[in-house]
């Protein structure tokens, strides 16, 4: 594992280990549909771009397009298929007294800890996709460059809840926040 010492006040009077691991908590099942509903209008928008370069210009029937429309469409699918799937697996999410852990991404995966101390401002974001599957997403701002963690997929109850507890907790923990 990999530990690293956070200091608390500013100073060096007082340090706490933590520890870089897994979060515990999965997002809620039903951003899976909210992923997959997403990356079908990313597919669906290429494919009707392809399309509409096919029936505007007749040299493109000839070309290269068919083969690229048809690779599209293989692509698309299985990006459709198999990417919610693999970000319900990556993303987790876990609040302790000390720090907010994330683990998010499918290609490229990413687990973030960010100290009580540190957080800044909790923000949550609701789409109107989101709204309709009774989702939310939390942002956990800290001072950080690597910037904001988010926490994408939860539920609406759930994610105000969360909000509520990381605004008490942030309120009681010492710090400067930078």
């Amino acid at each position: 594992m990999i530990a690293g010492v956070i200091r608390h006040g500013g100073g060096m009077q007082s340090s706490e280990t933590l520890q870089l691991r897994p979060p515990r908590h999965q997002v809620s099942r039903r951003a899976i549909t909210w992923w997959t509903v997403r990356a079908v209008g990313s597919v669906v928008t290429v494919l009707i771009a392809l399309g509409v370069a096919l029936a505007s210009w007749p040299f493109a029937r000839i070309g290269l397009l068919w083969p690229i429309l048809g690779t599209v469409l293989l692509l698309g699918v299985g990006y459709v298929v198999v990417m919610p799937q693999w970000r319900f697996r990556v993303h987790r999410w876990e609040v302790t007294e000390d720090a907010v852990y994330t683990s998010a991404g499918w290609l490229s995966q990413e687990w973030r800890v960010a100290p009580m101390s540190r957080i800044q401002t909790v923000d949550t974001e609701r789409g109107p996709l989101q709204q309709l599957l009774g989702l939310s997403t939390v942002t956990v701002t800290t001072a950080s460059v690597a910037g904001a963690l988010q926490i994408a997929g939860l539920d609406h109850r759930l994610a105000r809840d969360l909000v509520e507890q990381l605004t008490a907790t942030t309120q009681a923990t010492p710090g400067d926040a930078t």
